[in-house]
């Protein structure tokens, strides 16, 4: 039994939320950091379709975007407006959506998505599987646990759905084929971590990072993480390599237990 077993799933503390203030440094460091994100793993121009999270919209993801086209991919926009859900066939717009853009290339998209974005393109990998080359979640609600979220009735307001709802739930019950990384971090404000660990997997990895949940898709840290991932060539994805003291420290094992563990079982 894995000691958090013992901690019922709960909304991150109100401690947690107050420090979803430091967003703002991590948006104001992409300036100062800049020229190191210049160094980050270069890509091979294949297309990466990214989709904010709830009630965000395409400028949200703007950072990401903009750091992946100077790297050498083709950044995508997901062109859906506010992100209120699976409103209004969302879902089969986004499948238009991918499809318009690999048949542009010629090339499988990689998948990129921020918080109620990565549960989206999770579950868009799971359909059309054949366009997908890699699915990358930021914070994302990937267990069908919404009362471990401080978001769910904002989710209810803007959707018109219940968070609780079995149709949601299916959505994530099935894990994609395509390689998947997901970022997680522990004193997230929004969104319980261990609802953003992927199933263990041998495609998929889970990469606990400090980030704030508001902040997660600008902080450089986060986005040096996500060019080395989508760098790989297809067909020989393999786990973030760990492999000295730096990387050890700046990516962490989720699984391995910590002081941050302390406030985020606890709500």
């Amino acid at each position: 039994m894995n000691w958090l077993d013992r901690f019922p799933l709960r909304a991150p503390h109100p401690v947690l939320m107050a420090l979803e203030g430091r967003a703002f440094f991590e948006w104001s460091s992409l300036a100062v950091s800049w020229p190191i994100l210049k160094r980050a793993p270069a890509g091979d121009g294949h297309p990466v379709l990214v989709l904010p999270g709830l009630v965000a919209n395409d400028t949200s993801t703007w950072p990401i975007r903009r750091f992946l086209n100077s790297r050498g991919y083709a950044a995508y926009p997901w062109r859906q407006g506010f992100n209120i859900g699976p409103v209004d066939n969302l879902v089969e717009r986004l499948e238009e959506r991918l499809d318009t853009l690999h048949r542009r290339h010629g090339r499988t998209v990689s998948l990129i998505g921020w918080s109620l974005g990565g549960a989206m393109a999770r579950a868009l990998a799971v359909r059309m599987p054949e366009h997908v080359r890699s699915v990358i979640t930021l914070g994302s609600p990937i267990q069908a646990e919404h009362q471990a979220t401080n978001a769910w009735r904002i989710f209810e307001l803007v959707s018109g759905w219940k968070a609780d709802d079995p149709r949601l739930a299916e959505w994530l019950l099935e894990h994609p084929m395509a390689p998947s990384t997901s970022f997680l971090s522990k004193t997230d404000g929004i969104v319980n971590w261990r609802i953003s660990m992927a199933p263990e997997h041998e495609l998929s990895e889970n990469i606990e990072v400090s980030a704030s949940h508001m902040g997660m898709g600008a902080n450089p840290i986060v986005l040096w993480a996500i060019a080395d991932r989508l760098a790989q060539a297809e067909g020989e994805w393999k786990p973030l390599a760990r492999d000295n003291p730096l990387r050890s420290l700046l990516y962490r094992d989720p699984k391995k237990a910590r002081l941050a563990d302390l406030i985020a079982t606890r709500g």
